[in-house]
């Protein structure tokens, strides 16, 4: 019901003529403006969703994020036409009251300070109008999007970056960009295989100012042409870390210039209700960061932010204009706005919440016995921990020993070139003697030498492990090793795969290993590869950063263990696909986050259990959940983020309804965030490339499901090329472009696929109007579908023929070839899959992209995939296949329903249907692909020819062959007069939902197509050449 009235309530909007973001006045040329708009926004939005039965609703709810984004579109369209428009000579005036009208202020340019319009006349670079920030997060999951406004006040193209530091653990859902009137639609595709991959670390890291630890940078660049706008949009999500006692939500602020409006929202819901609430201070420089010791109770918020605090909704905003940027930085470098938050927790279970078919579980216990633990601190004091860096981590190593509890046992190992034990052979207790000898250790660390990681970790394996097997080890107790290095192995054992196995070969499982890497020679796989592999986590600190607040920060996390041995268990056959169950430790002031699937989505309830040991016993804690009732709760969650985040106006108001929209999915977006990171752990964990591989596809599957950009994916998305006289170039381009991938600072662009990715807004658009089209219409047998299976109908000769084609995967097959009458051509292109279990064949091959090229009375193309429609007629835009839509532009029309079809009529007088094969959950032999069927071939000349083209004007007879022996009598076809020997077949057709009798030639259709298979195997997509074929003689 959310999305119908989204739906035409938007349709209202886009009527209405009003123009809410930009304040413009109903003019004549808004007028038209809206005019051309009302019909390109209505092919733009998702079609109103029909649930029959929970099936069916999970097949559409999984398609909601691509709706979403289409929305998104729709709604920022109708809220800024000047975004997608050249700007009229008359709005660039000469004096500077006027120039200083370009910028679009909101506030009044006689109170803009001399030194602030010095600045904005002096930009030579786009400058951003408009920064609109919007999150909601909802049960400690953050849905955020970026609005980012440009303006080119020259005459020239210029070169405008999009940049936006996000979260280290959150994933990019979505990125679009419209410049000069066109929309860049991203994509996300599976990242290639490299030769060496930097698996595990992140993608991105922000030295300098960067205020935590890890975060990774969006970057974005492109032309725009002169005189014009350009808007970029970007959507990322996370899933907020609780640390010590807390939830931090990080906006970086960083536009790099000062920006004429600036604007940040964020919405807080949570079941529960929140508590300690804090916005502190722009964060910015050498600042602490997340895991800092905590803040003072009270803080000097961000000016202009304003805070209204509900029992389980909170609003924060904040909007500062350009005089107030001005005063805190000129160099648009205002920092992190960050807020902590916590909520109430009872005793028990913890919180489980539940929204069609999925569920998340949070487990953070309370007022619990402190477990003592047994900790080596294992430091690197190599030459390159020289003056500030080991002076720093001297402070922290202080710090955190008078925070030792009694019942704790420690020991110190330093390690260079040679390795020193403080106390050889075993852990000592802490009384104030042994926390003073400890400090005069640690007083006479000089740097020195190289680095035996190898030695070190063995050293302080066989330490810890040595007081685990004897008298004085508490058999409640946790223990660790806090690893901290500023460099790689240079001395000793130097390759990472020995190093690993010789540490999984000292630990046995006994202990976790924490490492922590300091600065930018760190080789951070390793690191990350040792802690995930023995129960750990890996932390790195930059260059620049406090070490000594964020290595006491990092000790405070783990320094207060309060459960060992976590098991979280639930009704048997109840769940599936659950995340992460089992748990080393629990260590307060975090939180444990598991999701999974519902198996009976209609059930009642649902058994929880909790096992697990603490100081002194074992704990067991048991509960029904009533799923019914979580289910309810959570859908009232749902609807308390959808009103408080749609509030606002223009820009605001479609960025809060969008992320309302998205949220009505968070738990299902979470627990496949989850078991993205889930699966991207198990890939660092494995010991083979087989087990390596299959958590490969599963996340990449994943990854693409969810639209999420990963270290297994790209985000690709074309960019518009600009003229030298700076105007947009012709949109009709080649169709074998180059596109961009939108990466972090330190890859490379990646190409684009052949064919451009832009859906153009301007007036050149054919007619596209959203219709109803069927799900089911009659096809001709004549098809090529599956592994792939060819069916031939001869319908004077009340025959059919199939035949199969072993190819190659990355072939490109020539289906039909009419080029020198009709104009027509259709290629295919094959992927590989592996056979299923049992299968005899090796291998299996599919169509992956089907084009069809037409070169009369002007050429155009359509490229189909499982995911979109590439139409390149009048104009180029793209098409996504869970929507339906039909669009016609001049030769060509397409129409798509949604998740099924693509018809592809070409003159009136052929038909093409290309049917969609799509897998949510797909097993390992299983690829979306596509089936190619002819509807109608009227159009198609005697002349032509292809795989399935040559026998549409055929006639063909059957001949009965005498048996021999025990065989039973044969059959032989005439064709071409030839004599092709056939057997009896049946074939499944329209995605099985017919079955077709068929004369079966065998031998990849040896004798029966003219010459060989190599024949048809074409150079591209788009290769339309003609090709001789032999004759096969009789």
């Amino acid at each position: 019901m959310v999305n119908h009235f989204l739906f035409f309530f938007l349709l209202l909007v886009v009527a209405s003529f009003k123009c809410v973001l930009c304040g413009h006045e109903k003019n004549q040329n808004t007028k038209v403006f809206y005019s051309s708009l009302r019909g390109r926004v209505s092919a733009l939005l998702p079609p109103p969703r029909q649930v029959s039965g929970p099936d069916g609703r999970r097949l559409i709810e999984c398609r909601r994020g691509k709706d979403s984004r289409m929305l998104l579109l729709a709604l920022l369209l109708c809220g800024c036409p000047r975004a997608l428009g050249q700007l009229d000579e008359s709005q660039f005036g000469g004096d500077s009251e006027s120039e200083l009208a370009d910028f679009d202020l909101d506030i009044a340019p006689r109170r803009v300070p001399r030194q602030v319009k010095t600045i904005l006349s002096k930009e030579t670079k786009p400058h951003i109008q408009e920064l609109a920030i919007k999150t909601t997060i909802i049960s400690r999951y953050a849905f955020t999007a970026v609005h980012c406004a440009m303006l080119n006040r020259h005459s020239a193209a210029a070169e405008g970056v999009f940049q936006f530091q996000i979260p280290a653990g959150a994933y990019v859902s979505n990125f679009t960009m419209i410049i000069g009137g066109r929309v860049y639609q991203s994509e996300v595709t599976p990242k290639k295989k490299k030769v060496k991959q930097e698996n595990g670390e992140a993608r991105n890291k922000e030295s300098g100012d960067a205020s935590r630890e890890e975060v990774e940078v969006f970057r974005m660049a492109a032309s725009i042409p002169g005189r014009n706008r350009a808007v970029f949009l970007l959507t990322y999500e996370e899933l907020l870390r609780r640390r010590l006692g807390r939830y931090e939500h990080v906006t970086s602020l960083r536009p790099l210039q000062l920006v004429s409006r600036l604007s940040l929202d964020v919405t807080i819901v949570d079941h529960s209700p929140i508590t300690d609430l804090q916005v502190l201070p722009l964060r910015n420089g050498r600042s602490t960061g997340s895991n800092a010791p905590r803040s003072p109770a009270k803080l000097e918020h961000p000016v202009t932010t304003a805070i209204r605090k509900e029992k389980n909704v909170c609003k924060i905003t904040f909007s500062p204009n350009i005089v107030q940027q001005a005063k805190i930085t000129t160099n648009g470098m205002l920092g992190d706005f960050v807020i902590h938050y916590d909520v109430q927790r009872g005793l028990g279970i913890g919180d489980i919440q539940v929204l069609n078919g999925h569920f998340v579980h949070y487990f953070a216990p309370k007022d619990l016995p402190v477990v003592p633990k047994n900790v080596v601190f294992v430091i690197d004091i190599s030459a390159s921990m020289s003056g500030t860096k080991i002076r720093q981590t001297k402070d922290a190593l202080f710090t955190i020993l008078r925070d030792l509890r009694p019942g704790d046992r420690f020991n110190f190992i330093s390690f260079s070139n040679k390795i020193k034990v403080w106390q050889p052979e075993r852990l000592v207790s802490v009384t104030p003697l042994n926390v003073r000898d400890a400090k005069k250790f640690i007083f006479t660390l000089v740097p020195n030498g190289g680095t035996n990681i190898d030695g070190a970790i063995r050293t302080g394996s066989a330490l810890l492990g040595d007081h685990l097997s004897g008298p004085d080890a508490s058999p409640n107790s946790v223990s660790l090793i806090i690893f901290l290095t500023d460099g790689r192995p240079t001395v000793g054992e130097m390759e990472s795969a020995a190093i690993l196995g010789n540490t999984r070969s000292a630990v046995q499982e006994k202990f976790c290993i924490f490492t922590i890497g300091i600065g930018n020679d760190v080789d951070y796989r390793l690191l990350e590869r040792m802690a995930l592999e023995n129960c750990g986590m890996m932390r790195r600190i930059n260059e620049e950063a406090d070490a000594s607040a964020l290595l006491k920060g990092f000790y405070d996390e783990i320094g207060t263990p309060l459960l060992s041995d976590i098991r979280i268990n639930y009704t048997e056959d109840a769940v599936h696909y659950v995340t992460q169950q089992l748990f080393p430790n629990y260590f307060n002031g975090s939180e444990i986050v598991i999701a999974g699937k519902l198996s009976n989505s209609s059930a009642e309830s649902l058994r929880v259990q909790v096992t697990a040991s603490s100081s002194d016993r074992s704990v067991v804690l048991e509960a029904d959940v009533p799923l019914r009732r979580r289910q309810t709760e959570t859908e009232k969650d749902v609807r308390a983020a959808m009103a408080a985040g749609a509030t606002g106006s223009g820009v605001a108001w479609g960025l809060g309804v969008v992320l309302g929209t998205m949220a009505e999915d968070f738990v299902e977006r979470l627990w496949g965030l989850l078991s993205v990171k889930d699966g991207l752990r198990s890939r660092l964990r494995s010991q083979t490339s087989a087990e390596r591989d299959d958590h490969v596809r599963r996340v990449a599957n994943l990854s693409l499901t969810y639209n999420f950009l990963t270290p297994l994916t790209h985000l690709v998305v074309e960019r518009p090329q600009v003229l030298s006289d700076g105007t947009m170039a012709p949109a009709s381009a080649p169709p074998a472009s180059v596109g961009g991938a939108a990466s972090t600072a330190n890859e490379l662009p990646s190409d684009g696929e052949p064919g451009s990715r832009t859906s153009s807004l301007s007036n050149k658009i054919g007619k596209v109007e959203r219709r109803p089209a069927k799900k089911s219409i009659t096809f001709s047998k004549t098809s090529a579908d599956g592994d792939p299976h060819f069916v031939v109908d001869f319908p004077l000769s009340k025959l059919t023929v199939c035949f199969n084609i072993n190819g190659e995967p990355g072939h490109v097959l020539r289906l039909v070839s009419d080029h020198q009458r009709s104009g027509v051509t259709v290629n295919g292109m094959l992927i590989g899959a592996p056979p299923p279990p049992g299968s005899r064949k090796l291998q299996r091959t599919y169509f992956s992209t089907i084009t069809i090229v037409v070169d009369r009375p002007r050429r155009a193309y359509i490229e189909v995939t499982p995911k979109k429609v590439i139409l390149d007629g009048r104009d180029r835009m793209v098409l996504p296949c869970h929507a339906t839509v039909a669009v016609d532009s001049g030769a060509l029309s397409v129409s798509v329903a949604g998740g099924s079809n693509v018809t592809v009529t070409v003159g009136g007088n052929i038909v093409f249907v290309i049917l969609l094969h799509q897998y949510k959950n797909p097993a390992p032999y299983q690829r979306d692909h596509l089936g190619f069927y002819i509807g109608d071939s009227k159009g198609l000349s005697g002349d032509c020819h292809g795989l399935l083209g040559q026998f549409l004007h055929q006639e063909v007879g059957l001949a009965r062959l005498p048996a021999r022996g025990r065989e039973e009598p044969g059959a032989a076809l005439k064709v071409k007069r030839r004599s092709v020997p056939v057997v009896r077949r049946s074939r499944r057709l329209y995605g099985g939902t017919r079955t077709v009798d068929c004369w079966f030639a065998r031998n990849n259709a040896a004798k029966l197509i003219d010459g060989r298979y190599e024949d048809y195997v074409t150079s591209h997509m788009f290769d339309t050449a003609d090709r001789p074929h032999g004759t096969n003689g009789v």
